[in-house]
C-alpha cells in the first residue's frame, strides 16, 4: 500500500479544520497509509527583517528535513510550483505510485521554506496563486489526494 506523508509546520487550532483532516484521513485509509507529521512553528516577531525571516525559514526547514522519510518522492507546496487540474494531479499520483512506495508532501511555515529544503524536493506544486492559511491548505491537499484516488479507481465523486 502506498504511504503518503504530510510534513507540515504549524499546529491546527480550529476544531472545524481538525474535523476535516480527520474525515479525509478516515476516507483515505481505504487507499493508502497516511502519516501526518505536525511540526511546531516559530514565533514571528512583529518587526521582521530579512535576517530574522531567513533564520525562521532555516530553522523550520531544518526540522522538516529531519522528518522526511528516506527513499520518498518529495513534493513541496510552493507558490512557484506547477499547477495541476484534479485530473492531472490524479494522473501524477498514479504514475508516482508505480515507481515509489512513499510520497511526502511538505507544507512550510507561514514565511515559506529555504532553498535547501526546496532543492531536496523532487517537485514543487501550487494549489493557487492566492494566499491561504497553511492549516487550510492541509485540508485542500487531503481532499485532492482523496479525489485523485477516486478518479484513479473510476469511483464516483462530486465534481
Amino acid at each position: 500500500m502506498l504511504k503518503i506523508n504530510i510534513v507540515a509546520v504549524g499546529k491546527l487550532k480550529e476544531n472545524y479544520l481538525k474535523d476535516a483532516i480527520n474525515e479525509y484521513s478516515k476516507r483515505l485509509s481505504k487507499y493508502c497509509s497516511l502519516n501526518i507529521i505536525e511540526l511546531p512553528d516559530k514565533n514571528i516577531p512583529d518587526k521582521l527583517n530579512d535576517s530574522i525571516i531567513n533564520q525562521i525559514k532555516d530553522s523550520e526547514s531544518e526540522k522538516i528535513i529531519a522528518h522526511i522519510p528516506k527513499n520518498s518522492y518529495n513534493i513541496c507546496l510552493d507558490l512557484s510550483g506547477k499547477m495541476y487540474t484534479s485530473e492531472e494531479f490524479a494522473e501524477k499520483l498514479s504514475s508516482l505510485q508505480i515507481t515509489n512506495s512513499s510520497i511526502t508532501f511538505i507544507i512550510g511555515g507561514s514565511l515559506g521554506m529555504n532553498d535547501t529544503l526546496k532543492n531536496r524536493c523532487n517537485e514543487k506544486i501550487c494549489f493557487s496563486k492566492m494566499t491561504f492559511p497553511h492549516q487550510l491548505i492541509r485540508v485542500f491537499l487531503l481532499e485532492q489526494i482523496f479525489r485523485s484516488f477516486k478518479i484513479n479507481n473510476n469511483e464516483k465523486y462530486h465534481h
